[in-house]
């Protein structure tokens, strides 16, 4: 109650001030809550959790999240392990494999003495029906884990079987990918982050006019960037690709809003006005440009959240948020900063390093044409194409990426062992030799490697409640009996999802009217593909709509949203149709991804180019206004462009993880394919259209606008004569204080300078004069 109080209490005493006055005259109270609230993130920052799992995100309709659920809650869904020894004998194989099954968190292991007697003889032991499992003095098995890949007992697990096989062999699969992973995204992350604003403050160096004004810049989205990532608590978790391009992402597009506000402000103080009352004026003449580019990024990223594959909410919440708040701390924090450091800005400006871009805008002029040609000959076919690329979609991109360990050692097994893909049916527990038929005929596939039900496992004639439930609970519970089938293919291909099929047409030949599960990463990646095919168009359509609306709101107008879009959904169409050209791989998420960050992060070109190309217009014809617009648009576009491209490409060439490095790529390549299209085409389109967006009265309400902007000046809070008195007060007890510590100083410093001087010849007795009781007094004084 308390604080609402105080609350009521300020705005009765601030009414009739606008909200700009108000974060002028109390900037102080603005700096002191951003303080409190990074203190607050920076200690939240590392409970948010981070998901490596992409299964995670599937919507609970589809049939692997119900899998999911029955097989945690029936037998837990195990982590996958896989383990190579070299140079063992038979046995040697045997003893580490009972010392890998003896570690904590691990459930079971798959190999040849599974079924196979081992310890018979060599002449009875028919090495080529255990192939799979052991050739060439090398040992191969498959691990099943109690708990899944992402838990911490599997992750300790994963650690003491690295320690058991030692130099011996190779361990791999998706458990050790997943206990690798974290600390892999987050050190290649920090080193990206490192570079990025290296090369960002060499970049704003080159483009602003004082040396102080980048750090200035890092510094406010800085604490943006902490301010998001500590945020992130209210949602539990955040998924690894949030967590890896979030911090990189919100920092390049956001830039652009503080410069805004600084070359606003510097404007403004360049005519004469006061600091306060330029920085009032800079806030209301630069919050349109402000909101309406923080408004088509955010636009943008809140149409992943329309997405059913959960990491698209889960991205577009923390991206949308990300850039909301650094909207905040721009608006409310950053004028704070200009005033506090006005002075030194001032004292570090430096000539400008950029040229002026008047031949560059001739030159855009004169090939406008061409490149209108080119980009419209290329827009059709890239269309077409960019839904034709090879594509990836499940774990296996964020998991087995080259460049990793356990990339190359899943190579080296799969070339001595063939390659390895886990499934794990789910039947009805209905009865032992329905069971059994059905996985001797999955054996029986050419590329079935074992399928081993508690059916087929236990002996003929031996009943199953004679065995103990510690062996009968890993395959069947009180409802379901589950099979492992373990396949010769990789986890996602055309092969395994072939498989995949035909394994599950068998499952429900023998269970006809019964519901069944095949679960696994072939399984689930099949799933994420038809879900997220369908999210592509979907997710498209709304984020066009919505950044089509803010763009018509911003400029009063229904035809100018078509103009602006051309040049970027040309750029976004082209780019995504380049993995297709050159026969790249490319994951189908960062395709969709890439969609909406490069239209909500590059629409802003497009926007500051219209309005520079609609001021010229109002003093000159069509020519002179598009050499002018881009004229006065290239330093803005270059700098946004270039550190965007920057910080994409960082996340490309330092990231092992194929996921954030794939989508590092398409957003870079973006960046710098928008660049060009709005440096070297929109102007045409501009031109094109002119008649239609160009109103005749624009320069006079511009004109209107930016009288009404300096007209108003700024309120200081009204203050009551009490209050008066009190602060006259206040200011008078403040004075004597420091009035007193200054008389206790001087005294000290009278002391000290006494007993430092040296000790003079005692002068004749004739000669000392009377001492005066004054005097004498004084110096006893002094002395105590």
């Amino acid at each position: 109650m308390c604080v609402f109080k105080k609350v009521g209490v300020f705005l009765v005493k601030h009414k009739g001030h606008s909200p700009v006055d108000l974060i002028i005259t109390h900037r102080k109270m603005v700096e002191k809550v951003f303080t409190i609230l990074v203190v607050f993130c920076l200690i939240c920052l590392p409970l948010v959790g981070v998901n490596y799992d992409l299964t995670k995100y599937l919507p609970d309709s589809s049939p692997s999240a119900q899998a999911l659920d029955i097989m945690e809650e029936e037998f837990t869904y195990p982590g996958m392990g896989r383990v190579m020894l070299k140079n063992v004998t038979l046995y040697e194989a045997k003893s580490i494999k009972d010392r890998i099954a003896d570690v904590d968190g691990v459930d079971m292991i798959m190999w040849c003495d599974t079924k196979t007697n081992i310890y018979g003889s060599s002449e009875f032991i028919d090495y080529s029906d255990i192939g799979d499992y052991y050739k060439d003095g090398m040992a191969y098995m498959d691990v099943t884990f109690s708990e899944k890949d992402s838990s911490s007992r599997t992750h300790r697990a994963v650690h003491e079987i690295e320690k058991i096989v030692g130099d011996r062999g190779l361990v791999a699969g998706s458990a050790v990918s997943d206990t690798n992973l974290g600390p892999t995204i987050n050190s290649e992350v920090m080193r990206v982050m490192v570079l990025a604003v290296i090369f960002i403050f060499l970049i704003l160096t080159l483009t602003t006019t004082s040396w102080f004004e980048p750090v200035l810049f890092l510094s406010v989205m800085g604490i943006a960037i902490v301010l998001n990532m500590g945020s992130n608590i209210i949602f539990g978790e955040i998924s690894f690709l949030s967590n890896a391009v979030g911090a990189v992402l919100q920092l390049a597009c956001s830039m652009d809003y503080s410069i805004f506000l600084l070359h606003s402000f510097t404007h403004e103080k360049a005519n004469g006005v006061e600091p306060e009352q330029a920085m009032a004026n800079a806030l209301r003449s630069a919050f349109t440009s402000i909101g309406a580019s923080g408004a088509t990024t955010i636009v943008g990223f809140l149409a992943l959240a329309l997405m059913r594959f959960g990491i698209g909410p889960d991205m577009g919440f923390v991206l949308a948020k990300g850039i909301a708040l650094s909207l905040l701390t721009v608006l409310l924090l950053m004028p704070a900063l200009i005033l506090r450091y006005q002075a030194l800005i001032e004292k570090t400006q430096h000539r400008s390093f950029m040229p002026q871009f008047r031949g560059f805008g001739v030159l855009a002029y004169k090939i406008r044409k061409p490149v209108l040609i080119i980009v419209l000959l290329l827009v059709i076919p890239c269309y077409v194409g960019q839904g034709m690329a090879d594509f990836t979609y499940g774990n296996e991109a964020v998991s087995n990426s080259p460049g990793t360990p356990v990339y190359a050692a899943e190579q080296e097994m799969n070339a001595a062992f063939g390659q390895s893909n886990m499934m794990l049916a789910l039947v009805p527990l209905d009865s032992n030799i329905t069971e059994k038929a059905m996985t001797d005929e999955i054996d029986a596939l050419p590329y079935v490697k074992l399928s081993l039900g508690l059916a087929s496992a236990v002996p003929e004639g031996i009943p199953e409640s004679f065995l103990p439930h510690s062996v009968t609970g890993q395959l069947h519970s009180a409802h379901w009996a589950r099979v492992i089938i373990n396949v010769r293919s990789a986890g996602e291909s055309d092969a395994a999802f072939r498989y995949a099929d035909e394994i599950r047409s068998i499952i429900e030949k023998y269970y006809p009217d019964e519901q069944t599960y095949l679960v696994g990463v072939t399984p689930s990646t099949q799933d994420i593909k038809s879900i997220i095919t369908t999210d592509y168009s979907f997710v498209n359509i709304i984020s066009l709509l919505g950044v089509a609306l803010v763009v018509a709101i911003t400029f009063k107008s229904a035809l100018l949203p078509l103009v602006v879009l051309i040049p970027i959904e040309a750029a976004v169409f082209i780019n995504t149709a380049l993995p297709y050209i050159t026969g790249q791989r490319t994951m189908f998420l960062g395709f969709i991804i890439v969609s909406c960050v490069q239209l909500g992060a590059t629409i802003d070109y497009s926007i500051l180019m219209t309005n520079n190309y609609l001021d010229a217009r109002a003093q000159g014809d069509k020519k002179e206004a598009a050499i002018r617009a881009v004229a006065s648009s290239a330093l803005s576009v270059l700098t946004s462009g270039i550190i965007l491209m920057t910080v994409a490409y960082a996340l490309y060439f330092l990231s092992s993880v194929e996921a954030v490095a794939g989508l590092g790529h398409l957003i870079g390549r973006g960046a710098l394919l928008s660049m060009i299209l709005v440096l070297f085409m929109l102007p045409m389109c501009l031109m094109i259209f002119d008649k239609w967006i160009v109103k005749p009265d624009y320069a006079q309400k511009k004109h209107a606008r930016m009288n009404r902007i300096h007209a108003k000046k700024l309120v200081l809070p009204t203050i009551s004569a009490l209050h008066q008195q009190h602060q006259r007060l206040h200011e008078q007890m403040r004075a004597n204080h420091r009035a007193r510590r200054q008389a206790v100083h001087d005294k000290l410093a009278r002391l000290l300078s006494r007993r430092e001087k040296p000790a003079a010849a005692p002068p004749d007795e004739t000669d000392q004069p009377q001492s005066n009781p004054i005097d004498e007094e004084e110096t006893t004084d002094e002395n105590k």
